[in-house]
């Protein structure tokens, strides 16, 4: 969406506008997978258009763990390999996170066949950085290469034959600007604009709620995955489990999850690099906001809530960790869920210290199937927090992570995340790739 900012609109209102078009984006499949294709693409692009000898890609454990086991759209396998190898045959790269839209039964048939033919070639990366993917293209008389960091469209370097084409180098001035933004952002901030805002500046929140209802709804009547949502909504009407805020919550966000983790040909609106957080942020305010029948402006500004929380605690955070991001994504969505119910700032906040004493530590083990499974258990706590939090309960400050100051609780959750987990990530990773699965 492209804002223009009129000279009434305030500083904090551009921060957070700008926030929502930043880490408000399109993806069509698991982000990560995604991110090899659109590199390939990229490096496939500026190659000299020979026949290709083999292609080089290098990725972080972190890439690898979530490009393992979920299916990429239009197919129904997974893999770094294959990603890398339909993005050569057949990514649009300038369609970015929806680079494989399109593609034919014929191009993932060719893009197996060079894989069988031993063209794709995959290592790990030596990096501490924890989204870096590196792809090249070689021809018989040339190479292009091509190199994307921190962010899953962050093309840092386009080489190609020696020649740097393209290299983002972000200057001290420009990073100690961005720093200083964030240190503006607050959560404060953050109600203040989802409760003031002209809803008409928020199309792209709009449009969130529209795709990802439509592929949660593509999850509830169809069999993807694990069925985890479908299987909830179904119980319903079996009486097995009550028709409540909760239920209906869980269903629609992990019906979203479903659909997307067994590689559903629909785009959903991600958050942070995410789809499944974009999911997780939207999809149980929906809920939550169709059983209560509130009107379309109290849902935009609830959704726009979760959305933002999410961003202001991933910003912090980082895009990958040992960590799922659900439960942060979950907290998002508990607070546009407490506003919802008629809640305030301080509802607000109470809810998200209880989702951080609650779900914090929740391990994130790539991306795959199991991913609706998390959804709905961070959905479920999400609603369970909001609900606390209208009776004013939280969790205290003696209690484990939390503290007085809900920011300095966000704080300790991203040390946990960047810090804490970076033992965790190597040993889950290892696991990955040495079990049996006979």
């Amino acid at each position: 969406m492209n804002c223009s900012h009129t000279p009434e609109t305030t500083a904090s209102e551009r921060i957070c506008m700008q926030l929502l078009e930043k880490e408000l984006v399109l993806a069509l499949g698991c982000t990560e997978p995604v991110a090899i294709a659109y590199v390939a693409a990229l490096a496939k692009h500026y190659s000299d258009g020979g026949a290709i000898n083999y292609v080089q890609v290098v990725a972080s454990g972190n890439v690898i763990k979530n490009a393992m086991a979920v299916t990429i759209p239009g197919t129904d396998e997974s893999g770094v390999a294959l990603a890398a190898a339909l993005g050569v045959v057949a990514g649009a790269h300038e369609k970015k996170l929806e680079v494989l839209a399109g593609i034919t039964k014929e191009q993932v048939a060719e893009a197996k066949a060079m894989i069988s033919g031993g063209l794709i070639q995959v290592s790990l990366a030596d990096t501490e950085k924890k989204l870096y993917i590196e792809v090249v293209v070689h021809t018989a008389d040339s190479y292009a290469k091509v190199v994307l960091a921190d962010e899953h469209t962050g093309i840092v370097l386009i080489e190609k034959d020696g020649q740097i084409l393209h290299q983002e180098i972000v200057a001290k001035d420009r990073a100690d600007e961005s720093q200083a933004e964030d240190a503006a952002i607050s959560l404060d901030m953050v109600w203040d604009f989802a409760m003031k805002v002209n809803v008409d500046k928020l199309e792209l929140v709009k449009q969130s709620i529209e795709l990802n209802k439509v592929v949660a709804m593509e999850g509830l009547e169809h069999t993807y995955g694990l069925q985890v949502g479908k299987t909830l909504h179904d119980g319903i009407s079996k009486g097995y489990v009550s028709d409540d805020l909760a239920t209906r919550a869980m269903a629609l966000a992990a019906a979203g999850s479903d659909a997307r983790m067994a590689g559903v040909i629909m785009p959903v609106m991600s958050n942070s690099g995410s789809g499944n957080q974009g999911l997780c942020a939207t999809l149980p305010v929906i809920a939550v906001g169709e059983k209560l029948a509130v009107n379309e402006e109290t849902l935009l500004r609830a959704v726009t809530l979760s959305h933002l929380i999410t961003i202001y605690i991933k910003r912090k955070f980082g895009r990958l960790s040992a960590l799922c991001g659900a439960a942060i994504a979950g907290t998002g969505s508990s607070c546009g869920i407490t506003y919802l119910l008629g809640g305030g700032l301080n509802e607000v906040k109470y809810a998200i210290q209880n989702m951080l004493g609650n779900v914090t530590g929740m391990l994130c083990d790539g991306a795959k199937a199991g991913c609706a499974m998390k959804v709905s258990t961070c959905v479920n706590a999400a609603v369970q927090s909001a609900t606390l939090a209208l009776a004013g309960r939280n969790i205290q400050a003696t209690d484990g992570i939390i503290e007085v100051d809900v920011e300095k609780s966000i704080d300790n959750l991203c040390r946990l995340g960047n810090q804490g987990s970076l033992e965790a990530d190597k040993i889950i990773l290892d696991i990955m790739i040495n079990k049996k699965l006979c």
